[in-house]
């Protein structure tokens, strides 16, 4: 029996400097308002492809701080590692891959994305990695677990 496929993506959460607004993109492709990240690419570290993809669907660059989440979309073997990352340089308002990118309130989040990517913009607020998994849409029930603590000091 082979072995099962998987895709791994990574995703930058970057804030403003007042921590009240998130860097989003209104992606081309499906409509759809999310953190910037995109599919590894082979030969690329994990930390390359996050500043690599908020580059290319923002414009922006960024430093990558730290893993907030792990989150596996069930239906389509997609792991996504997001991580929160540093402002280095201003964003543009359009890219390729984004029809609008823009800085939106944190508390609008819940009404602008399906569940399971509003999960990882509202985890990235917090000090825990959370670790979760999804259908596409919506958070499993079994994945509401408590988040990962990390180790201080």
């Amino acid at each position: 029996m082979p072995t099962p496929q998987h895709s791994v993506s990574a995703a930058g959460i970057v804030l403003d400097a007042s921590g009240t607004r998130i860097l989003l993109i209104h992606r081309r492709d499906n409509g759809r308002w999310e953190p910037p990240g995109g599919v590894l690419e082979l030969g690329e570290t994990i930390e390359d492809a996050v500043i690599r993809e908020v580059e290319e669907e923002t414009g922006a660059q960024v430093e990558v701080e730290r893993l907030t989440g792990v989150y596996k979309n069930m239906r389509q073997g997609i792991v996504a590692l997001v991580f929160r990352c540093r402002l280095l340089s201003d964003p543009v308002s359009q890219t390729d891959e984004a029809r609008n990118v823009a800085w939106m309130e944190i508390d609008d989040v819940p009404s602008l994305m399906k569940p399971a990517y509003a999960a990882r913009v509202l985890d990235a607020l917090g000090d825990d990695v959370h670790v979760r998994a999804h259908d596409g849409v919506d958070l499993l029930p079994d994945s509401a677990i408590s988040p990962i603590h990390r180790a201080h000091g």
